[in-house]
């Protein structure tokens, strides 16, 4: 069975195709314009030495106004009139005022003449002009460059072109903005769906629970299985709040670290050893939505375990300093590359095999969008380990 392209793809390189042939027809056109424009300017010059040289032989009997007439009309087209051994004899339209001799300036303006001599010799072809004074026989040529409006025509294309792409961007931003926001609301309807359904079951297990007590089963065992009903009970509680603001009320922090570090200790690797560092365990109140601040300590703690393959040292201290307080996660494990510091927060960036790339973003915005705060990364080094860093604003006084 043959794949047909689906419309939005046909109009999206439509489009596309579009565009293209839109800039390709305006710079086709303003090529030919500016071609045109140097053709007439072209003729303007060639006129304007024809004027010259009739000027240069006329009687003292004939009418030479209009030759005088078109020599002056010259006002926007830079010109240098030179001698037949290449010295400078007259000026016109090059912002240096005109002096019997090209000798009586001062050497700024005749190096500033010499070069747009060299630069008139290199765009356009000179114009020789021939005519007689007394008994000498008067080879002059006329150089010029283009007039300044021409120049600007240059640059035309260059400017509708960063133009296009200045709206071709926000455009692009605007439909990738667009795209975010419904995978967004996508992920949310999923998360919600899925506490949903974790529900009902939960209820079951509940009930399970009451009857393994009552069947006189092992206490610690019902006790263990109650935690971990308990423990997805918090799990559906977290999935259900994506997409929605949760309500931040105040708790102490330290405890709130503590709890979700222990949880995560008492179900990893024994070989690794575990650090909970803290001032003198003082109270420290931060406002808080204690589910997700816990799925937040969690994803740094798993991803530290990870890095260190279930072997290392891994540590998190709890210190407040004037307004906020700071929360770090040390791990020994493989590190981090420095330009991955912002790029690990991006949705769908992993390093991990089977990773979904989740995780570490969805910690950022727990932490930033919900909690008002700040996550990253303090410090990595290959091979060494990594120090993760959160910043809250605390409510207690310093």
């Amino acid at each position: 069975m043959n794949n047909f392209p689906t419309s939005k793809t046909l109009l999206k390189w439509g489009l596309i195709l579009a565009s293209f042939l839109i800039v390709a027809s305006i710079l086709w056109n303003t090529n030919q314009f500016f071609r045109k424009f140097k053709y007439e300017e072209r003729l303007k010059m060639e006129v304007l030495a024809k004027a010259y040289q009739n000027f240069n032989n006329a009687d003292l009997d004939i009418d030479i106004s209009l030759e005088e007439k078109i020599i002056q009309s010259n006002s926007n087209i830079p010109m240098i009139i030179t001698h037949e051994n290449e010295d400078v004899k007259f000026w016109a339209n090059l912002g240096v005022e005109n002096a019997k001799k090209f000798t009586s300036l001062n050497s700024n303006d005749r190096v500033y003449l010499s070069r747009q001599l060299n630069k008139m010799k290199q765009d356009n072809k000179p114009l020789i002009i021939n005519y007689r004074s007394g008994q000498f026989n008067i080879t002059e040529r006329i150089y010029y460059r283009d007039s300044d409006l021409l120049n600007r025509l240059k640059y035309y294309p260059i400017g509708l072109l960063l133009i296009l792409f200045l709206f071709g961007t926000i455009i692009y931003m605007a439909f990738k903005s667009n795209k975010i926001a419904e995978q967004n609301k996508l992920w949310a309807g999923m998360a919600k769906e899925t506490a949903h359904q974790i529900g009902t079951p939960l209820s079951s297990l509940l009930g399970w629970v009451e009857l393994l007590r009552l069947e006189n089963a092992s206490e610690e065992t019902v006790s263990e299985i109650e935690k971990d009903v308990s423990r997805l009970n918090t799990i559906a509680d977290r999935f259900s709040k994506i997409g929605s603001v949760p309500k931040l009320t105040e708790h102490n922090i330290v405890n709130e670290t503590k709890t979700a570090f222990d949880y995560i200790q008492s179900r990893s690797f024994k070989q690794i050893d575990f650090h909970f560092i803290t001032d003198n365990d003082l109270p420290i109140m931060v406002d808080l939505n204690i589910q997700l601040f816990s799925w937040v300590i969690e994803n740094l703690v798993k991803n530290a375990i990870d890095a260190m393959q279930g072997r290392g040292e891994l540590s998190i201290s709890v210190k407040q300093e004037n307004s906020k307080v700071i929360i770090l996660v040390i791990d020994d494990g493989k590190g981090i590359s420095k330009r991955l510091y912002k790029k690990i927060f991006e949705p769908g960036f992993t390093t991990k095999r089977r990773g979904w790339g989740l995780g570490l973003s969805l910690t950022k915005r727990i932490i930033n969008d919900y909690h008002k705060g700040k996550i990253y990364v303090k410090k990595s080094e290959i091979g060494k380990g990594t120090c993760f860093a959160i910043e809250l604003k605390t409510l207690s006084p310093s």
